[in-house]
């Protein structure tokens, strides 16, 4: 069987990471209607456990991402998708409350760690340079269809056979990408120098930091956004008395589908007009969405369903294009270590938001109060204003 090249293989590595993601977010799919009543847990412990999954990640990513520049990034990728398969199904077999269960996702997070970032490094070192851009923003692309199946399983399982199920099923989809890497041609990188987790080339290239800064506001927002918006908007229809025009399973599938079309039109803008320029648009309209819908909690479904689609497109609208742009901006014999900092910082911040946006709702009061999604909807416009800045910071030097 002849090795996978080309479109063939970026399609295969999108499907492969669709199977990877489908464990994703299978605790925030299910902690507000299962998990939370079950273990009698309050926002702020259900935003911990739910967080365990970036902070394994975090903690992984800079060894298993730096890794990927000594050896081939195939064998990374089929441990760690190995790894967070297994994890998963064991959350559904020996879970018994808060500690276990974060203890449990947080490994599932390491497994992560193994497979996506060392996914985007075997994709990109058996790539012609000319097709790294578009590549790169369809694989950070079908991260939204991955996560989108990844809601719609866990929720739709979950109700017809239990809690448990949600985990055995979504447990079995990094089989996916361990098959595709066994499709994969052997690649030994190129000598580099230095040890494992020096990331000294990495803190110096500000070109690059810019990016990673940036796409850790990102996941501030992106991460605090998809941990709660299925208790949103069961918040949301509990107060419609039988007005809001769709439920929560629809309507958290549906905002996350939107984030490939919405990621590849925010590259193509970021081709077109410039990285910085399309991202930093991107980014103010999402904090002023985010603000839009937390001052108007208390209005109509129809109004918040439109904002909150609207929402759905301008999150992830960034995500491409701040990644593409680490990776151009980033060394060739350093860019596994660029990308391993990339993820580190980026999904660091996405525990944060999170774990964050559970603590907000508990200050103001719980998350059947009004003022509590107001407080969690500022707190996530606050995080993505911060990435203009990180932009700025990192061209400073040639703008003065």
């Amino acid at each position: 069987m002849a090795p996978l090249t080309g479109r063939a293989l970026v399609a295969a590595m999108c499907l492969g990471q669709v199977g990877s993601l489908l464990p994703h977010v299978v605790v925030p799919a299910i902690m507000a209607q299962h998990l939370m009543p079950l273990w009698g847990l309050s926002a702020t412990q259900a935003g911990l456990m739910a967080s365990a999954y970036a902070f394994g990640y975090m903690i992984a990513v800079p060894l298993l991402a730096t890794l990927t520049d000594r050896i081939d990034a195939r064998y990374v990728l089929i441990a760690g998708s190995g790894l967070s398969g297994l994890a998963t199904i064991l959350f559904g077999l020996i879970a018994k409350g808060l500690w276990s269960a974060t203890l449990i996702w947080g490994i599932a997070g390491v497994g992560f760690a193994g497979a996506y970032m060392p996914g985007l490094k075997a994709l990109v070192d058996r790539l012609p340079a000319g097709d790294i851009s578009r590549s790169v923003t369809l694989y950070t692309g079908s991260f939204s269809i991955g996560v989108g199946l990844s809601f719609l399983v866990a929720q739709l399982v979950a109700d017809s056979y239990g809690w448990h199920g949600a985990f055995y099923v979504t447990g079995a989809g990094p089989l996916i990408m361990i098959l595709v890497c066994l499709w994969l041609a052997p690649r030994k990188p190129p000598p580099t120098h230095g040890h494992l987790l020096d990331f000294r080339p990495v803190l110096s290239n500000r070109a690059a930091l810019g990016y990673i800064f940036g796409y850790g506001a990102h996941c501030f927002e992106l991460y605090g956004m998809r941990t709660w918006i299925v208790a949103f908007w069961t918040f949301v229809v509990a107060r419609s008395d039988g007005t809001a025009p769709l439920g929560a399973v629809a309507v958290s599938v549906i905002i996350t589908l939107l984030s490939l079309p919405a990621s590849l039109m925010g590259n193509e803008a970021a081709l077109r007009y410039g990285r910085h320029r399309a991202i930093t648009a991107v980014m103010i309209a999402s904090g002023a969405i985010a603000l839009a819908i937390g001052f108007n909690v208390e209005a109509s479904p129809l109004l918040l369903l439109v904002l909150v689609f609207v929402y759905g497109l301008t999150v992830p609208a960034d995500s491409g294009a701040l990644t593409s742009g680490t990776t151009a901006s980033a060394a060739a014999m350093h860019r596994g270590a660029t990308l391993a900092f990339h993820s580190t910082v980026g999904f660091g911040l996405s525990a944060l938001g999170a774990w964050g946006a559970g603590v907000a709702l508990d200050a103001a009061g719980g998350p059947a109060q009004p003022t509590a999604w107001l407080a969690l909807f500022v707190l996530l416009a606050g995080g993505i204003f911060l990435g203009p800045f990180a932009l700025w910071w990192s061209r400073v030097d040639k703008v003065m």
